[in-house]
């Protein structure tokens, strides 16, 4: 099932996308959809969900710490990320004021998790029965905030209103039952700078669950931002970050594409 929320005369529902591309409206929470099959127009597609909250996973391809030149991490590097950050496809990524002392805002593909039974103590083995489906994302990171301006910690720098772009649909698990089989790529104004694959994380989805799971509670609505792969900006030569008037597209297999303008504040 494609998973989708929209706006429409009534409210913010869930969907379930069809194939031609039409929607029907579902009934029920993310912890149990069913397709009434009633056919509704959207007025706008928002983000899949509303997360409870977001934790994310630094440094988790191969690729992207070879082209930091950073080892290997022994054990996921997790940070959070504020649920006020989560942006609609299509609607722009707005670079605060607070980012114009100097470029820094980058863009970071990634492969978004959403949990939809409660998690606690599993083990790699069980940890995708309680997955609910899969999106992209864009883990928008403010480098000079995320570096020095946050004191070490990289909760602010990530944290930015607009900095989480989601979508534009979660593709259940029965649909994606390997969530390390998927091409994920980043293209800014029509030039492709991040095209890798899943298959490269450090941490697969399944020990990425069991570890954060063994001393908290994942609850449903929980989203798990599994890394970027190589080719962000802050490492090329010269460097490339985003700014107003460019045009930023996730591409992610099985779930498609989601693409954000960039805006100033």
């Amino acid at each position: 099932m494609r998973i989708v929320r929209y706006l429409d005369a009534t409210g913010t529902h869930h969907g379930c996308e069809h194939p031609d591309g039409s929607i029907t409206r579902l009934s029920g929470d993310i912890t149990s959809f069913t397709d009434t099959g009633e056919p509704v127009t959207p007025t706008k597609i928002l983000a899949p969900i509303e997360p409870r909250a977001i934790i994310g996973i630094g440094l988790n391809y191969r690729g992207h710490a070879k082209e930091t030149g950073l080892d290997l991490p022994e054990s996921p590097i997790v940070f959070m990320k504020n649920p006020a950050a989560v942006q609609n496809p299509g609607d722009p990524i707005v670079i605060p004021t607070s980012c114009t002392r100097e470029p820094e805002v980058d863009y970071e593909c990634e492969l978004a998790v959403i949990i939809g039974t409660p998690a606690r103590n599993v083990s790699p083995e069980d940890a995708l029965s309680h997955v609910l489906g899969y999106t992209a994302a864009n883990d928008v990171s403010a480098r000079r905030w995320q570096k020095r301006g946050g004191a070490g910690q990289w909760i602010r720098g990530k944290s930015f209103d607009t900095f989480c772009p989601l979508g534009p649909a979660i593709v259940t698990t029965d649909e994606i039952p390997d969530p390390q089989t998927l091409h994920i790529s980043t293209t800014l104004n029509g030039k492709r700078l991040q095209d890798s694959h899943t298959s490269d994380m450090i941490f697969p989805v399944s020990r990425l669950i069991s570890e954060l799971s063994c001393d908290m509670t994942l609850l449903p609505g929980t989203v798990i931002l599994t890394g970027t792969p190589e080719g962000v900006g802050f490492v090329r030569e010269p460097p490339i970050f985003l700014k107003a008037g460019d045009t930023v597209t996730v591409e992610l297999e099985r779930v498609g594409t989601l693409t954000n303008p960039v805006t100033g504040a």
